[in-house]
């Protein structure tokens, strides 16, 4: 590991958290276009289904080229691509092209950068980063990133009531732009290590089904990540109504107005900017596993507490504490899986578990979404809720997760 890790790291998070900013400026810019517009549940499970079901098909092939090619390279690509079709949809709507078919392009456009950058960024941490320092690291990266998601809800509503929505794009490009230089020509980093020779005739037979399959094994294998993407996937699907609906559910109970639902994202926004240092400082219980258990009851009672509240200030209140809690969730699975698989399989482990979030949460809303059409959303927060809080005891209760866990 180089002697200048912290600087390569701290440019690295810093310019990766510029570029997240313009696109969840953009991001915000699509969703709330949508909410306000349309006030439907089908509609909003159509959006889901955009933003996250090219994730899940892009996924394992995006864990493949990060196991085989410099990662620095397929995360400017997987930005640039994005970005490039940030200004395609700018200069769009200055033509006047306002349908939300372009909207929804885009978002699943999006989506298929993001499941090529997702295992990228995730398999390149390690890279640079010493083992010891993995959950600091993390923790301090999505503290940074929350700040980036604290300030993008702000300058969204700022930009949407004072400006035409394309200039919300074009902000995407620059930031794009920005974080791409910076990974390409400051953060400096030793290449991944390389494999051992193969024979001719072994290499001949390579192709990216044969390393897919070669990753499942692995994961099949190591009975710990099976049963944490398993778990995940449940997580994913209790977790979609308080993820994707409150927003919706805020224009119903509270006001169809931008500063609500910019409201909300701020203080999640600072609850994950809370959480992020809390967890870099403290480290979590000992056993990684508890400290995700531990969240997922936590996030079960204030998904409840969502559900209950008929004070839009008590709302904001428990909307803060669940976004102080979730990184007690995922920073402590990230570390787990970086600190003990194989770094040639990193990138494969960490797409299937991209891609389990990014098919199960669009599967929750296919059936949430219509129902909130039909039933009080809150109910919905308050079932689910009570489905998250149960599902910490097979966390706690794994033999095999807590012997992982002590990694």
């Amino acid at each position: 590991m180089e002697e200048n890790w912290k600087k390569n790291t701290a440019l690295f998070i810093c310019g990766q958290a510029l570029s997240l900013f313009g696109s969840m400026v953009s991001q915000y810019a699509i969703l709330w276009h949508v909410i306000l517009k349309t006030q439907s549940g089908s509609m909003m499970t159509i959006y889901t289904f955009a933003g996250f079901i090219p994730m899940f098909f892009i996924s394992p092939f995006g864990g493949v080229w990060a196991d085989r090619f410099n990662r620095k390279y397929i995360i400017s690509i997987a930005d640039g691509a994005i970005a490039l079709v940030s200004l395609i949809v700018a200069l769009l709507l200055m033509q006047g092209y306002t349908h939300y078919g372009i909207l929804l392009a885009c978002a699943a456009v999006r989506s298929l950068g993001q499941g090529i950058h997702t295992p990228a960024i995730g398999a390149f941490i390690p890279q640079i980063v010493p083992k010891e320092h993995l959950t600091k690291v993390n923790g301090i990266q999505g503290s940074i990133q929350s700040m980036s998601m604290l300030a993008s809800p702000m300058i969204a509503g700022v930009l949407m009531s004072f400006t035409p929505l394309e200039t919300l794009f074009f902000l995407d490009v620059v930031t794009a732009s920005i974080g791409i230089s910076i990974l390409l020509f400051f953060v400096k980093t030793p290449e991944k290590p390389e494999k051992p020779e193969k024979p001719i005739e072994e290499k001949k037979s390579l192709n990216y089904f044969h390393d897919l399959s070669e990753g499942l094994r692995y994961i099949t294998k190591h009975g710990f990540i099976f049963r944490m993407i398993l778990l995940s996937a449940v997580f994913s699907i209790f977790v979609a109504p308080t993820a994707l609906l409150s927003p919706l559910q805020v224009t119903r109970n509270f006001g169809n107005d931008v500063w609500r639902l910019t409201a909300i994202e701020i203080t999640f926004s600072v609850g994950m900017i809370a959480g992020g240092l809390i967890i870099a400082a403290w480290g979590g219980f000992r056993n990684k596993v508890f400290t995700m258990a531990l969240a997922s009851l936590l996030l079960g009672l204030q998904s409840i507490g969502l559900g209950l509240a008929s004070n839009f200030w008590l709302y904001i209140g428990i909307m803060a504490a669940a976004g102080i809690t979730l990184p007690l969730f995922n920073t402590p699975a990230m570390v787990l899986l970086q600190s003990t698989v194989e770094p040639e399989f990193m990138g494969r482990v960490l797409s299937v578990f991209a891609m389990v979030g990014s098919a199960m949460m669009p599967l929750g809303m296919l059936i949430f979404g219509p129902v909130a059409d039909i039933v009080n959303i809150n109910y919905l927060l308050i079932g689910t809720g009570i489905l998250m809080a149960i599902l910490s005891v097979p966390y706690a209760a794994s033999k095999v997760l807590r012997e992982a866990g002590q990694a």
